[in-house]
């Protein structure tokens, strides 16, 4: 069943968080359905964890991109690959729709202040997230079809990425840790807010939701634990390019910095939070 630009608030309705709607409609497209996984993905909302960076919509969407490209690609290292590559294109067209990544700038809304989401709420912000995704659903389909077909460029033969990493170690499947990839380096490769973080959290909540012990929430004592775990590890950094110390041009930039230890203690962390 084609994702229809009508029905795309209606989705929003029914899942009611933008990361679990954009993951839900890619999978949908892609005949992909896996309903924990999208569920998981709650907590990617309002920019991870409401921080307010990367919008939650980006990452439930590379988390779609990533199920479909494991799927395409036999090879695991090809279908890290064309993850990462495919996430970059979601980000360009993401951005092109909405002028920013960051759910922070696009509702100019702080959610960790002390009324933060009572005037998201009030002020009718909501509406924007609706809007952009009803407008941005059919040029996700694109821009992921589009990249997924295209032979990434500037990669090496076994290709990593810090996400996946961190997944492997927290005992994920090769499907699970080809889902992440297009976290890798912020977020396709752009040096936003940590791949690995948002990593830790999905398969943190996923094993909860499989458990049936987990309810979407505001105040999530293991979502918070996550947190902590990372800025105390992080002295308070959430940008990748801030953590690592520089920007990755190319997929085996970001490789080569992962192989030769780079963010090791850091995967390590969130593997065990």
């Amino acid at each position: 069943m084609k994702a229809k630009k009508s029905d795309t608030k209606k989705v929003f309705l029914k899942k009611g968080t933008c990361s679990r709607t954009l993951f839900y409609i890619l999978n949908r497209e892609f005949g992909n359905l896996k309903e924990e996984e999208e569920q998981a993905s709650d907590p990617l909302a309002g920019g991870i964890a409401q921080e307010g960076y990367q919008c939650g919509m980006l990452w439930g969407a590379a988390l779609a991109v990533g199920a479909e490209s494991f799927r395409r690609y036999e090879n695991h290292g090809e279908a890290i690959a064309h993850a990462i590559s495919a996430t970059q294109y979601i980000l360009e067209s993401f951005i092109n729709r909405a002028k920013s990544a960051n759910c922070g700038v696009i509702t100019n809304c702080d959610f960790n202040g002390k009324f933060g989401l009572a005037k998201f709420l009030i002020t009718g912000k909501p509406l924007i997230c609706f809007n952009l995704a009803d407008k941005w659903a059919p040029e996700a389909i694109q821009s992921a079809n589009a990249g997924l077909s295209q032979q990434p460029t500037d990669s090496p033969e076994l290709p990593v990425s810090c996400a996946s990493e961190v997944v492997k170690k927290m005992g994920g499947s090769n499907e699970e840790m080809v889902m992440v990839a297009g976290f890798a380096g912020g977020f396709g490769l752009s040096g936003n807010a940590c791949g690995a973080l948002s990593a830790a959290i999905w398969m943190n909540t996923l094993a909860r939701v499989r458990q049936q012990n987990y309810k979407h929430s505001l105040s999530d004592p293991g979502l918070n634990k996550i947190m902590t775990t990372f800025f105390e590890e992080t002295s308070y950094k959430m940008e990748c390019w801030k953590i690592c110390g520089q920007h990755f041009k190319t997929i085996n930039d970001h490789t080569e910095f992962i192989k030769n230890g780079g963010c090791q203690k850091l995967i390590n962390v969130l593997a065990k939070s």
